[in-house]
């Protein structure tokens, strides 16, 4: 593969309609989590004896008491942790909300897919705790955070994410989703892309968290699966957010929107923004559209230190993943080979060029931001 094609998107103003409250950018849109229970079987029970029980007291220990300095994130799951088990392993700790959105379905879900589920990029399993109404996960730990953590506002302790690094983040990712969709039996559909549950290694290696919302695929003859919309705001494609029809290409859809956030800079959804341009597939079709607004796209903090020919594949791929009807989308597989293309044209700096230097713009505002 030498070269794209440009991709003209045709696409109707439609805004992605969710069911539940709107909320923050990065808040899930739940249905009734009942139609999740032919996930969770009394054979699915049985597996979870592969999986490590802990007693509550043995990860209150290992997260000292849950203390706010061992807080390391949190969202509407409930609150993460780092602990240190009695191996002197260090791990992350999910402890759930009982009031939170995400119920027992999806906690046995998550605990079930995570043991079936064995791929580099995906965040190991450890074990779990089910004693009494406390429900926690123990999981690898994953020392660099979030995707979230590094694409979005940097600072001094977080630098901007270089393009090579974007491109590696872009590839594992899309590695993970790939084994998802034609490696694990039964096909599995992740129905929960966000930046947020991109975790990232000390090599800045990329592995999906999050199984909760996960999904069995179509089996048979079946071309999709019903279920009720479910996800993050700004990530949902158009088709799944209005028919309720899931499918593999539901995943590609959101791993465009991810694709555009690593070319960007910007988040899925901003409502600092005005009207339909809070989300980002809205504000950057006029630059997806036009080849020679591409380079309009490219995230500000980058300082234009990034391979052109290489970026201008990276949003043409971007655009077959977004595009509205799923049948034109293109499979994970081939999306794999088509990055692996853009990662083998990595940035190389000049030793005598200059640095562009020109100060970055304040949060929010975009080069190239149609008027």
């Amino acid at each position: 593969m030498s070269c794209f094609p440009c991709f003209n998107l045709r696409r109707r103003e439609r805004s992605c309609r969710l069911e539940g409250t709107a909320g923050a950018p990065n808040s899930r849109f739940l249905g009734d989590s009942s139609e999740r229970g032919s996930e969770v079987s009394s054979l699915g029970k049985e597996m979870m004896n592969c999986a490590r029980r802990f007693a509550f007291r043995e990860l209150a220990t290992a997260a000292q008491n849950f203390k706010e300095a061992n807080l390391i994130g949190e969202g509407g799951f409930g609150r993460v942790y780092i602990g240190q088990l009695d191996c002197s392993q260090v791990v992350a700790i999910k402890q759930l909300n009982r009031d939170g959105l995400q119920g027992n379905k999806e906690f046995l879900v998550e605990v079930l897919m995570l043991i079936m589920l064995r791929h580099e990029n995906l965040v190991s399993l450890i074990g779990y705790c089910a004693d009494g109404d406390e429900r926690l996960l123990v999981y690898e730990y994953m020392p660099k955070g979030s995707l979230e953590d590094h694409l979005f506002d940097p600072s001094l302790s977080k630098p901007p994410l270089e393009w090579n690094t974007r491109i590696k983040i872009a590839v594992g990712v899309a590695k993970g989703l790939t084994y998802l969709h034609d490696v694990a039996n039964p096909p599995v559909i992740y129905r929960d892309m966000k930046a947020a549950n991109v975790l990232l290694d000390d090599d800045f290696n990329p592995k999906l968290s999050d199984f909760g919302l996960a999904k069995l695929g179509p089996d048979g003859d079946n071309t999709h699966v019903s279920t009720r919309v479910m996800g993050t705001y700004g990530y949902c494609a158009p088709d799944y957010a209005l028919s309720g029809k899931l499918t593999m290409k539901s995943d590609v859809y959101s791993f465009g929107v991810l694709l555009l956030e690593l070319i960007t800079g910007q988040r899925a959804f901003d409502s600092s923004r005005i009207g339909g341009e809070q989300y980002l597939t809205n504000w950057s079709r006029p630059f997806l559209s036009d080849r020679r607004k591409f380079n309009l796209l490219a995230d500000p903090f980058l300082q234009g230190r990034f391979p052109q020919r290489a970026s201008h594949q990276l949003v043409v791929i971007a655009s077959m993943c977004l595009q509205e009807q799923p049948h034109f989308r293109p499979i994970m597989a081939d999306v794999v080979v088509a990055l692996n293309h853009v990662a083998s044209q990595p940035y190389i700096p000049e030793p005598d060029s200059k640095i562009k230097t020109s100060p970055s713009p304040p949060p929010g505002e975009v080069t190239g931001t149609p008027s």
